[in-house]
Parts: C-alpha cells; structure tokens; sequence
C-alpha cells in the first residue's frame, strides 16, 4: 500500500493564514451554489448529549464534488458555561476525506472555521434575501459566530449604525469594544433586546437560551427587513413568519428534523413546511430560484449549520496553508 498523509492544522496554523473576508466569503457562496446545483451530498446533523454538562456535540456530515473533491465530519461541541472555564463554547474537530477511496486527507481545528463559515452564511443570505441599502443592524448574541456575522455583514453593506445586544453587560460591551477597534466605526452595546432589533434593517438573533422563549417580538420588525434567527433554542414568537414574503433555510433535511433550533416549533405547528418553504439558500444563490425581488418583501433566513460550509472553507484553508507552508504532515499508514 502506498504511503497516507493527512494535513494537520492546529488553531495557531489556522490564525496565521490570516484568511481574508473575500476568501471566506467566496469559499461559502461556491459551496451554497454547488448545494444548489446538487453536486452535493448532506446528512442531516446528530446530536450527542453527554449529560454531564450544559452542552452537546453536533456531528455535520457531508460530501462536496469536483472540483473541491472531499468529503468531511466536523464534530463540534457546544457548551453554554464554556465561558467560565475561559473556554470558547464551541471547540471542534475538521476531518477532510478523498470520497473516492476514503483516505483521510486532513484533520483540522474547526472551532474558527465554524465562527467564520456561520457569519458567511448570514451574510450571504443577506446578500441575496436583504435590502441593498440596507443601513441598521440589530445583533443579539456575542458568542464566537456573532463576531464573523457582523464582520463580514458590514464588509458587505458598510453599516451607519451597528448595535448589538447580549445578556451578560461585560459580554455584550466587550464585544461591542472589539469590533469597534476591527471596523473602524462605533458599535453600540444596548441593555435590552428591543433597543437592539425595533426597526433594523437586518437583525441577527443568535442568542444563548437554557430553554425556548419568546425575546424576541414580531412588533418590533420593520417592513422589508431581513430577519436571521439561528440561536440554538428558539428566541423567537410563533407569529413571525406570519409576516414573511419569503421563508428561507440552509438546508431543508435537517431544519425539518431534531429537537433543536429557532423554528422548530414553527416546523411543529406547520407554518414552516415544504408548501410555506420558498427556498433552500443554495437554490437562490445558484440562480435556481429568486432573492429578493422588491424593497417590500420581509424575509427571514433560518440556518443551522451546512457540513457542505465547513468542508469548503476547510478545502481554501489547506489549499493556502500549502502556498505558504502552513501546518504539519503526519503520516497516517
């Protein structure tokens, strides 16, 4: 048997590629558009729950055709008190695969990978489903994903106003602080939720709920905004896709299923379904179906986290880490 190699890409490698938003970007909307396509295969993710801390682990699985030509599991754990340990609350795991023999081709830390995929994915949805002039941004949430959303949200839209929201005061001002330094602009942290969201043009809810509750008010969104709600316990009233044009997901096979997720009572009582469905994102992005087609359309993209995301983005980080003579080889057999 002729020699394996697997890539290995610890946190620091990854750190040091010093990849670009367009990089990023560019890696998630070609892989949305293969989705599109259907050059693409996509297991809805599984759930572990060990039970002895508030948390899980998602296992993503999925394959992404030529050129790409991998297929790939994350395993990524999601732990709520991660904080206090000073740990990030998602840690994960990449691990890449030739899909026409099964070699393994790559191990990757997949914790900055997952924040920066998530924030391409909203603001990509944005792209297509928000206002082009869209000028006010109400984001809740501070975890690792929220920092990538509004990063690569502004690097599209250019923001007048940015505010965001999270419950813990030194959370959210801590937040606010970092990306004011990373923007160049003033970012505000306000004390509640609608402060945050009433009348945003594009509002992210990314909250960290112990159970589902209502924050979040239907009265609050303005016409034609665009609206993302993706916290992993639904933050959201049942009424607010009553007031959608378009219903949008990443991926319809695993946001019809589970226990977990913004609209999963949305999907349980119906007004989240196949006929209520307008598209799956990678369908608009591909040209397969429209985006938004006028300023007064309100329209709400619901994500929960593309395997076909994680591989793309981690197929660009190797492809540059071997420009520049980034990371390890081990060999494997």
């Amino acid at each position: 048997m002729p020699p394996i190699y697997i890539a290995y890409l610890n946190r620091l490698d990854i750190e040091e590629l010093k990849i670009t938003d367009e990089e990023i970007l560019a890696a998630i909307e070609t892989s949305l558009a293969a989705q599109g396509r259907g050059d693409t295969v996509i297991e809805p993710r599984v759930h572990l729950e060990p039970g002895v801390a508030n948390g899980h682990f998602n296992v993503l699985r999925g394959a992404i055709k030529a050129p790409i030509d991998r297929a790939g599991v994350k395993v990524v754990g999601d732990f709520v008190d991660n904080y206090k340990l000073g740990l990030h609350s998602e840690l994960g795991i990449l691990t890449l695969f030739d899909p026409s023999n099964g070699a393994p081709k790559a191990i990757m830390d997949a914790s900055g990978i997952t924040d920066m995929r998530t924030g391409a994915v909203t603001a990509i949805g944005a792209k297509y489903l928000a206002r082009k002039n869209s000028k006010v941004l109400g984001h809740i949430g501070a975890r690792g994903t929220a920092y990538w959303n509004v990063r690569l949200l502004d690097h599209l839209f250019d923001f007048d106003e940015i505010r965001v929201h999270s419950r813990r005061e030194d959370s959210r001002n801590g937040f606010a602080e970092r990306l004011s330094r990373d923007l160049g602009k003033k970012v505000i942290a306000t004390a509640d939720w609608q402060s945050c969201l009433e009348g945003a043009d594009i509002v992210v809810e990314a909250s960290r709920l112990d159970k589902p509750a209502p924050m979040l008010k239907t009265e609050w969104i303005k016409k034609g905004a665009f609206v993302v709600p993706y916290g992993t316990m639904s933050a959201i009233e049942l009424s607010l896709t009553d007031i959608m044009a378009k219903l949008v997901v990443d991926d319809w096979g695993q946001c019809k299923g589970g226990k977990f997720g913004s609209l999963r009572a949305h999907v349980e009582a119906g007004k989240l379904s196949e006929k209520t469905l307008h598209a799956e994102l990678g369908q608009i992005v591909a040209g397969l179906k429209p985006g938004r087609e006028s300023d007064a359309e309100t329209n709400l993209l619901w994500h929960r986290g593309l395997s076909l995301s994680d591989i793309a983005l981690g197929h660009a980080m190797l492809e540059k880490a071997e420009r520049l003579g980034i990371g390890q080889r081990l060999r494997f057999a």
